[in-house]
């Protein structure tokens, strides 16, 4: 895709999970190629997730509006059936049972993860609910999304997750449920191939969200200042990487061609010949190879 078209200006999209961080790039970015995007997440109005952050679905969509596409903010907990359910039948109501793209990137898993302990030593309550916000979440919302491109016989599934190699990372529930993510795309590609839709994950690099600057105590203008406490960070990229990441594979009409893979942004920067939002290309994986394979071993093949 060349930025700065607009080649999905016909296009419907839902971003589940799109308040903050990869989500928000997405749904901005597909904004910025022209779509008519449904961002939800629990954050909405005055309420916000267990999370406790500012951000909210609100912004994201106005966000969305200005990048050139049509943001629309519905608060939904992906976690009930219920909910998906009435904001599936009204995409199908308000678009003509129209939805080009579905992207769940529904996390919200970071205070749950214990990086500290093994297995015998986790709290169970706490891993399992990882399990139920990250990968319930996306089963529900794919169950009752997927008859709208099932009907139309075209469409692209997105499963966000983080690494798509074999490389275990780090912490037991955290892993079960990126690893899963993946799956979840494998699978759905599977069933959706007879049918002209196509599934696929996808993994950002170091990720600059709001909650890593946050962490660093720098914004994305003055980013670099936490590289001196994080030599890696030099290689982050933000969230309209990985939106324009997607972006592209909505837009490209052999989308069938890559189902079922798990992708990175990095070498689809070099595919699609987008860029960051500073001209550059970020590639963790090259960084990796360069920097941390003896500390952490190699990434590993794709799953």
């Amino acid at each position: 895709m060349t930025m700065g078209t607009r080649p999905l200006s016909d296009a419907v999209a839902l971003v589940a999970g799109g308040t903050r961080g990869g989500g928000r790039g997405i749904a901005v970015q597909l904004g910025a190629a022209g779509a008519t995007v449904y961002v939800t997440g629990r954050s909405g109005g005055s309420r916000r997730s267990d999370l406790g952050r500012p951000e909210t679905i609100e912004e994201t969509a106005e966000l969305v509006t200005a990048a050139g596409g049509e943001g629309i903010a519905v608060r939904t907990d992906h976690g009930r059936p219920d909910e998906v359910r009435a904001l599936v039948d009204r995409i199908a109501a308000e678009r003509d049972g129209r939805l080009d793209v579905l992207v769940n990137s529904v996390w919200g898993g970071d205070p749950l993860t214990d990086w500290t302990h093994p297995l015998w030593e986790q709290d169970l309550d706490n891993g399992f609910r990882l399990l139920r916000q990250a990968v319930d979440t996306h089963v529900i919302t794919s169950r009752f999304a997927l008859p709208l491109m099932v009907a139309r016989g075209r469409g692209l599934v997105v499963e966000v997750t983080d690494g798509n190699t074999a490389r275990y990372r780090g912490s037991i529930f955290y892993d079960l449920a990126k690893s899963t993510v993946i799956r979840l795309a494998v699978a759905q590609a599977a069933e959706l191939r007879p049918h002209g839709v196509a599934a696929v994950a996808i993994t950002p690099g170091f990720l600059r969200s709001e909650a890593v600057l946050d962490h660093f105590g720098v914004t994305e203008d003055t980013w670099r200042d936490a590289v001196a406490e994080d030599p890696h960070f030099a290689h982050s990229e933000t969230p309209a990487y990985l939106g324009r990441a997607v972006a592209a594979l909505a837009a490209d009409p052999d989308i069938m061609t890559k189902t079922g893979r798990a992708l990175a942004t990095w070498s689809l920067s070099k595919e699609y010949g987008f860029t960051d939002l500073d001209g550059t290309r970020p590639d963790f994986a090259a960084h990796w190879a360069e920097a941390l394979v003896d500390e952490y071993g190699p990434l590993g093949d794709p799953l």
